[in-house]
């Protein structure tokens, strides 16, 4: 893996720019020494702060020796684990053994040692108090199953402390993204150091936003899907797109709430126009269940603004205090903004951005001489969720003739009935084509990344559409708009509508003007 000038360069500004103490660990887990060492090498140049050697991920282990190697040889500061099968680990063998290798991992030089909860009295007593002054003990207690009361975390800690240890580690499961608020509540509390983490993916915010609660460490793997827990983000994900060295205790939290969520390309956007303007914030994925649980619990000023998407549009409406008449028109909101007295703004950018996309599109390089060149086409929107309320309302203001289709025909018939327009079920659209130069809007998440070869309609029917636009932008062209552009339609793809919905959702979230040239140049990849 080389290390070309440029990010070399751009580590040394980071480094010189870094605004927490916070670090970032690389858990190696390798079948050879020889193979941990091109690890330990990686590691250093993604820019990782010290490496945990996973020494029950090694096929064959010569204590001593292999120790001796791994600390003498590695770039960067070490922290030995040797976890066993009983806390989730790879080593099912002898006990002593094992905590014989720690005990020599302190002695040859180790700089951290990470023994369990449920050992260490059996470590401590082994040691006979020669402890050494050099290497931190890491005292470790891991919970596959869930998160429990602060109280309950509140106690561990405590019996973690009264152990020995320097530094407190625990991490436990996300059953809820709530979960993390009461490890927060502890880290941020806590008069020693300590690693606490969530793992799983409603517990990436408690990886990402150590060093704004004053977390020692955050794991961050080397490459993506080889993590040592679940729900660890890369290294280079931590440093460039989550800006970790910038982030402190003033740092505000965003994010896209939504179920699935891990799709969106907002917190590429977002933090990289956050970056560029020096804007203390950072955006993140939030996978959550219940949004008015969510808000409940995260009510701080901290939490200061959120896109949402399916299937919360909806239900964020209650979340408000106070909803823009347009957005309260549609029946949806797609962003939220905590305003200064604590209490919710939301609003609806979505059908900008669709609309605006989708007239474009239409008139490509010819502007309209007047009007919009919605006015009079029928336009067909597929889907009666929040996305489709927003894009029928704002067809419908554009002058356009809407028909809804939707799976469920009662839905769409709902939906058409508030808007002003016709409702068809999801069945019969195929068969629908009363004229030809029809706009087609797909709002639902058919087609969308995993299931890529899913549409919403027969490529026959699409010879009728002039234009065929699509909300889903994983992957950028859809399966619905291969086979539009195979009929001789024009195609929208929903980068442009994720892109024109961001702009307002920038400036409501930072009171600047939205960096329009940066967001087409940071999506032009995708």
């Amino acid at each position: 893996m080389e290390l070309s000038v440029d990010s070399g360069v751009k580590k040394m500004e980071d480094e010189a720019m870094r605004k927490n103490q916070t670090l970032i660990c690389a858990p190696i887990m390798a079948d050879s020494v020889d193979q941990m060492l091109i690890l330990m090498q990686k590691a250093k140049i993604s820019g990782a702060d010290l490496v945990e050697v996973r020494v029950d991920s090694l096929k064959s282990f010569n204590p001593r020796p292999d120790i001796d190697t791994l600390i003498k040889q590695c770039p960067l500061p070490t922290l030995f684990t040797y976890r066993p099968t009983w806390e989730g680990g790879q080593y099912a063998g002898d006990e002593m053994s094992r905590l014989d290798a720690l005990q020599l991992a302190m002695e040859l030089g180790a700089d951290y040692i990470d023994v369990e909860l449920k050992a260490i009295d059996k470590f401590n007593n082994a040691l006979h108090g020669n402890k050494s002054a050099k290497c931190k003990l890491i005292v470790s207690s891991h919970n596959y199953e869930s998160t429990p009361s602060a109280e309950d975390l509140g106690n561990l800690v405590a019996k973690i402390q009264a152990s020995g240890a320097d530094i407190v580690k625990f991490a436990t499961t996300a059953q809820d993204i709530t979960d993390v608020a009461r490890v927060f509540q502890i880290t941020v509390h806590s008069q020693v150091p300590i690693i606490a983490m969530v793992m799983g993916e409603k517990g990436l915010m408690s990886r990402i936003l150590c060093p704004k609660f004053g977390g020692y460490l955050t794991f961050g793997t080397l490459e993506v899907g080889k993590v040592s827990a679940p729900g660890q983000p890369t290294v280079e994900d931590l440093l460039n797109l989550y800006n970790f060295r910038q982030l402190g205790p003033d740092t505000k939290i965003f994010g896209i709430i939504g179920k699935p969520v891990s799709h969106s390309k907002s917190p590429l956007l977002y933090n990289e126009s956050f970056r560029s303007v020096g804007f203390n914030g950072v955006f993140m994925h939030l996978l959550v269940d219940d949004i008015a649980n969510f808000f409940r619990t995260y009510s701080s000023l901290d939490f200061a603004g959120f896109s949402c998407t399916i299937p919360h549009k909806e239900a964020a409406l209650d979340c408000c205090a106070e909803i823009d008449p347009t957005a309260k028109a549609i029946g949806a909101v797609n962003c939220i903004i905590r305003r200064p007295d604590g209490k919710l703004f939301g609003c609806n950018t979505d059908y900008i951005g669709a609309i605006s996309a989708i007239e474009e599109g239409l008139q490509g390089s010819q502007p309209s001489i007047s009007g919009s060149p919605l006015a009079g086409k029928l336009f067909v929107v597929i889907g009666a969720g929040g996305a489709g309320k927003a894009i029928a309302y704002g067809a419908k203001e554009k002058g356009a003739r809407v028909v809804i289709a939707n799976r469920t025909y009662e839905r769409a018939r709902e939906l058409a009935i508030v808007v002003g327009a016709d409702a068809l079920s999801l069945d019969e659209l195929s068969n629908f084509h009363p004229e030809n130069d029809m706009i087609l809007a797909n709002t639902t998440s058919i087609g969308m990344q995993p299931k890529v070869d899913d549409t919403p309609i027969s490529k026959e029917a699409l010879k009728h559409y002039s234009l065929v636009f699509d909300a889903v932008y994983t992957p950028k062209i859809t399966r619905l708009l291969r086979e539009a552009q195979e009929s001789g339609a024009k195609i929208v793809t929903g980068v442009e509508m994720f892109i024109g919905q961001a702009y307002e959702q920038y400036e409501r979230f930072t009171g600047l003007p939205a960096p329009k040239e940066l967001f087409k140049n940071i999506m032009s990849t995708y």
